[in-house]
């Protein structure tokens, strides 16, 4: 009888194990995006408004995966990175003129994610002139010292940690009927706090660089067609959890730091808030979270940005390959981890204007990324059976319009930030 059943589970058993061999890069690229910038920004929101913004949180997954799915779709039937396919459709000038914003933007990004580093270790005691070139040492080896499978692995081990966000969040003991309620009723205040972060959440959650990024580390992976199915699960898995994990972190402090009317500004400021709030676990939980999205965000963004630059011109790229055989490659990621580690060593008395503008230069990144990715993924002589479904490009559409559109307002308002009134909150 065991026997029988044993047998009768084998096919069930093979899939799991080609499921396990698949999954990474989606689950990897959604949970990046959860980095200090994303997670400051769903602090501020917990912390300002309660749960009034949790309900853009379900629309936000449904987005989330639908372009990363078209995002794996293409990597795996392509075999190739979204740079080189873009260079292709829009020739070499105008990718040029968009990587030249990407690497600007990219590098803003990870001197933020070594601010993050600096910031909650300095929770712990521990000085940034220790802590960030100890990180930085550290993203570097696991880079250029490993193998894809390794770095995988650890990455994939990073996304787990974020954990540590929904036992923050159950610690902070949340009403639950009110979050359930949140979550599924919209509320709407027209107010510029309100506003810049109801877009702001949309925008910390697709940015250009998780399009380029999971395309190409498919690529690299060396998936194949048969592995879409499988790949699909990693993208809905990987969103969901990450949509999940920034839901608790405004949990958490909607619970604690609304329900006392303690205003914040950073994720730092909600770490140290929590402990006489929430206790010691939750405050220490928060900044161990903190630390890890920083870390593994120090990590992806340079590699992403290297991935990016070496596909588009044709220069050989790939974490297994030696830095012999991929210079610019590793090249690019070196200069990028030591460029970032170095600023926030310097004596600088503010990093918003930085982190300002790379949340300028991704939006108008994005609406470019998404229009392009939708011409490719409907391009039949690219695609073949796999290009978009009737359904599919109506939500497709749907979404990139509402995203464009969204983070269009974003950039404007950043630009100009008195066009919505006061600054609410």
């Amino acid at each position: 009888m065991t026997l029988t059943l044993w047998n009768r589970l084998k096919p069930i058993r093979a899939r799991l194990l080609v499921l396990f061999a698949v999954i990474g890069p989606g689950i990897i690229t959604a949970n990046v995006d959860n980095d200090a910038g994303g997670i400051t920004t769903y602090s501020v929101a917990g912390a300002h408004y309660g749960y009034s913004l949790l309900w853009i949180m379900p629309l936000v997954t449904l987005a989330l995966i639908l372009i990363q799915e078209m995002s794996a779709r293409l990597g795996i039937v392509t075999g190739r990175g979204l740079s080189g396919l873009i260079r292709e459709s829009l020739g070499v000038r105008t990718t040029t003129i968009i990587l030249a914003i990407f690497l600007f933007a990219n590098l803003a990004n990870t001197v933020s994610e070594f601010a993050g580093v600096a910031a909650s270790m300095e929770i712990f005691g521990v000085n940034k002139f220790i802590s960030v070139p100890i990180a930085a040492v550290v993203v570097w080896l696991l880079i250029v010292k490993g193998s894809y499978k390794l770095v995988e692995r650890v990455f994939l081990i990073a996304s787990a940690l974020y954990l540590a966000y929904v036992a923050s969040g159950i610690l902070a003991n949340p009403p639950w009927p009110q979050v359930a309620q949140a979550l599924v009723t919209p509320t709407f205040h027209f107010e510029a706090g309100f506003v810049s972060l109801a877009i702001t959440i949309i925008g910390t959650t697709i940015a250009p660089w998780m399009q380029f990024y999971q395309q190409s580390s498919i690529a690299d992976k060396g998936l194949k067609v048969t592995d879409i199915g499988y790949e699909r699960i990693d993208v809905v898995v990987g969103g969901a959890f990450a949509i999940a994990v920034a839901a608790f972190i405004t949990i958490a402090c909607a619970a604690t730091l609304n329900a006392n009317n303690v205003h914040i500004e950073t994720a730092k400021d909600a770490a140290s808030a929590l402990r006489p709030l929430a206790g010691d676990y939750a405050a220490t939980l928060f900044a161990f979270g903190l630390l890890n999205a920083s870390v593994f965000s120090a990590a992806i963004l340079p590699l992403s940005t290297a991935y990016v630059m070496c596909e588009a011109f044709g220069w050989e790229s790939g974490v297994d390959r030696k830095w012999t055989e991929a210079p610019v490659f590793f090249g690019t990621y070196t200069a990028l981890i030591v460029a970032g580690a170095l600023i926030i060593l310097l004596p600088v008395q503010s990093l918003i204007q930085a982190m300002l503008a790379s949340q300028t230069l991704n939006g108008v990144l994005l609406p470019i990324i998404l229009l392009v990715m939708l011409r490719l993924i409907n391009d039949k002589r690219l695609m073949g059976r796999f290009v978009n479904g009737r359904v599919f490009n109506l939500l497709s559409w749907a979404i990139v319009i509402a995203v464009i559109v969204l983070t269009l307002i974003l950039v404007i308002t950043s630009v100009f930030p008195g066009l919505l009134g006061g600054t609410g909150g």
